[in-house]
């Protein structure tokens, strides 16, 4: 009999909740179906942690329990994500996991801790829009994709891309048949009542501000890291 496969989704002080809730969903999905997967959320500690909406959550196990899962899973934030970056025992973990990890992947600003463990080097990688110049920090090439697989890491656009992504992995793990089942169970058929975003329309600069303002709130004393952030890739935009 095979066993089962864990998926660990790492949480930490003030992460967005919609970026591990969704892809959460999905992946428990694949246990609640009996395809042989797992989910797991893992921390430093197990006690409630804030998010940026007004719930905590609690991870169901220590970092040291599964120092080993099949999968990692890291959400974004804001500027608690950039304080992240500095978090030796959060990198760290990321770090040791993914060395025997099948799948590591990211959801929005979460790649810029998978950026800050060293597994970024070399590969291409999306975050969200606004942030997506400070990619180069880790060595990696900015890609304007809803998600982005290189090699067994896989990225995933801001928030909501999170949950497209994870449907991804669920039709690379256990099959297009068994994903689409799932697409269907949770009803993700996204029709938006403002429709598409318009990307020209977009006012950028304001965003771009906003997301150099947590990244300066969250390592307002991490200065050589912030300055790498800020500076990376001469700061240019990477169009979605």
């Amino acid at each position: 009999m095979t066993a089962t496969r864990t998926i660990a989704f790492v949480l930490y002080p003030g992460l967005t909740a919609l970026d591990f809730v969704g892809p959460l969903q999905v992946i428990s999905a694949l246990q609640e179906f009996g395809l042989g997967f797992e989910a797991v959320t893992v921390a430093a500690a197990r006690e409630p942690l804030p998010t940026d909406s007004p719930v905590s959550v609690t991870a169901s196990h220590t970092f040291e329990q599964v120092p080993a899962p099949y999968g990692l899973i890291v959400p974004g934030g804001g500027a608690p994500t950039f304080a992240a970056l500095a978090d030796e025992q959060l990198t760290g973990y990321v770090r040791q996991a993914a060395r025997s990890a099948k799948v590591v992947a990211s959801v929005c600003t979460g790649s810029l801790i998978l950026g800050s463990a060293g597994l970024l080097e070399g590969r291409e990688a999306v975050t969200h829009w606004a942030a997506m110049p400070m990619l180069r920090a880790f060595g990696a090439t900015p890609v304007s994709r809803r998600w982005v697989a290189d090699g067994h890491v896989l990225t995933a656009a801001g928030v909501a891309a999170g949950i497209d992504m994870a449907l991804h992995l669920a039709a690379e793990l256990v099959g297009e048949d068994a994903a689409r089942m799932i697409q269907a169970a949770i009803e993700y058929d996204p029709q938006p009542p403002l429709g598409p975003i318009d990307w020209d329309r977009v006012d950028r600069a304001s965003m771009e501000s906003s997301i150099k303002s947590m990244a300066e709130r969250g390592l307002a004393d991490q200065p050589e890291l912030l300055a790498r952030l800020t500076t990376a890739g001469g700061a240019q935009s990477v169009s979605p």
